[in-house]
């Protein structure tokens, strides 16, 4: 048995051709779906990036109990059950986050691993050597903090398209399938950070987007944005941000001719897959995480490819990346010795099994949502100081340095949970720039588009399916408290 794992970063499903973006500009993600069950109700879970992998690794929802960080001492990861039963698991990837404080447990539970460097702002090459950013940007680029000068600091050690970080990542991965092409039991995951921002893209990906001139808003300051005063701008940006999906288009070609040449389509399972979307001014945002948990940002494009299954067909379960864990473990007979929030997904495609009544979404200390998967309610926090609010973990760091002196002081040593597996934890307060108090409880009708309503009817519905799913997963108290749910 064998499988491939093709991911990216921040791929909202409305610019690949599947979902109804222009063909011309992703025409693998076309050539794709055509092997694949193509899913049009798939949601990502825990926001942002690490929370996200460590449901991939998990299983379990994440952002219920703990904000961005490692795996812990006492986490199932999949893929190290993978390699405990003698499949080899391999992990390829430029997300430099894996090598920070809040995600410096991920890459070692992998048989193997290389990462490359450069991305975002990656503390890669020297920047105090760098005088300054640009002077033709807009205002609503992002502009404050290291990361803008580390970028062009790291953008230097990248001249060439083959020497951008996503190029070789996805040539390290043929490298990987050519000498495994005549080899069995191996997972391999191709883990690229492109689409995330900042949108930089060779010009003749920028030049098919329309774009001439040379880039004044590919890295959005988080935040609100009067889209009419900058109808101009964010043409562009949305723009950059389609030439750079387009040159991941290239890459997943890349991946799709070896699948052609070692006929791996055969007997190797496919995923393609990402972590989440982003807004682009859509409802009046740049960005993610800060605002409510919209379409754009949440419900993701999500390929499978199954050996014996037909491809070209579509799927409308509701399903969600805690559903990989147990997909993998499926596919290679590999019994998990934890219960999972999520199912494997391989009975869905190839039986029409059913997928979730009911999934939930949210980053740590914001709105918890809930979905049907024609309707969304998102419940706000029902005090403005977001309280009671804490962190259920044992390595108490964020994405980049430790918990506070008074987040420590607030710790206490409790007994585990079915979270934490039966481990004892440290409970302690949280803190988070995120206040859904702001903006308030919401309903809103996703079949078409999105339309925030008004139904008493369907928002009871979905509260009461907001709680019992808390409840299944064993939310902490403080958890119904901070949402005002008194149960």
């Amino acid at each position: 048995m064998r499988a491939v794992m093709l991911m990216f970063d921040t791929l909202s499903r409305a610019y690949v051709s599947p979902y109804g973006s222009d063909a011309a500009l992703t025409p693998n993600f076309a050539r794709l779906a055509e092997h694949c069950c193509t899913f049009d109700r798939f949601y990502g879970g825990s926001m942002p990036c690490m929370p996200a992998r460590r449901e991939l690794h998990t299983g379990r929802y994440n952002f219920l109990h703990r904000s961005w960080g490692p795996l812990e001492p006492f986490d199932y990861s999949c893929f190290q059950a993978l390699d405990a039963s003698g499949v080899y698991a391999h992990l390829i990837t430029d997300h430099s986050h894996y090598w920070e404080d809040g995600g410096a447990t991920y890459h070692n539970r992998y048989s193997s691993w290389e990462g490359f460097r450069g991305q975002e702002g990656d503390r890669w090459a020297p920047r105090d050597v760098v005088e300054g950013l640009p002077v033709h940007m807009s205002p609503l680029q992002k502009v404050k903090g290291p990361s803008p000068i580390q970028h062009e600091a790291n953008k230097r050690r990248q001249p060439r398209e083959e020497d951008m970080s996503t190029v070789r990542t996805v040539t390290a991965g043929l490298e990987f399938l050519s000498s495994h092409a005549q080899r069995d039991n191996w997972f391999v995951q191709i883990e690229c950070f492109d689409p995330h921002e900042p949108f930089d893209v060779p010009q003749e990906y920028r030049a098919a987007a329309g774009l001439s001139d040379a880039p004044r808003l590919n890295w959005p300051a988080y935040g609100a944005v009067d889209v009419d005063a900058h109808v101009e701008e964010l043409d562009e940006c949305r723009r950059e941000y389609a030439a750079l999906v387009a040159l991941c288009d290239a890459q997943l070609g890349r991946v799709l001719d070896a699948f052609d040449e070692y006929g791996l389509w055969e007997d190797t399972l496919l995923i393609v897959n990402t972590d989440h979307g982003f807004l682009l001014g859509e409802h009046g945002y740049l960005g993610k995480n800060f605002w409510p948990m919209h379409q754009e940002i949440i419900h993701t494009p999500f390929f499978l490819h199954v050996p014996g299954v037909d491809g070209g067909t579509r799927c409308s379960a509701l399903c969600q990346t805690i559903d990989l864990a147990p997909t993998l473990l499926d596919w290679f007979g590999v019994d998990a010795d934890v219960e999972m929030d999520g199912r494997s997904l391989l009975p869905v495609v190839r039986d029409g099994a059913a997928g979730h009544a009911y999934a939930l979404f949210g980053a740590h200390g914001n709105h918890v949502c809930v979905t049907d998967g024609d309707y969304v309610y998102m419940r706000a926090a029902a005090r403005e100081d977001n309280e009671p609010f804490v962190e259920c973990t044992l390595m108490p760091t964020n994405i980049r340095g430790f918990f506070s002196r008074e987040q420590l002081n607030s710790a206490e040593l409790v007994t585990g949970c079915r979270f934490t597996n039966g481990w004892p934890y440290l409970k302690c307060r949280s803190r988070t720039y995120m206040n859904s108090y702001t903006f308030g409880s919401s309903l809103w009708d996703v079949r078409s588009g999105e339309e925030c309503i008004e139904d008493a009817e369907i928002e009871s519905r979905l509260l009461s399916a907001l709680v019992e799913e808390m409840r299944r997963v064993e939310a902490p108290e403080e958890e119904f408290a901070r949402l005002g749910l008194g149960v």
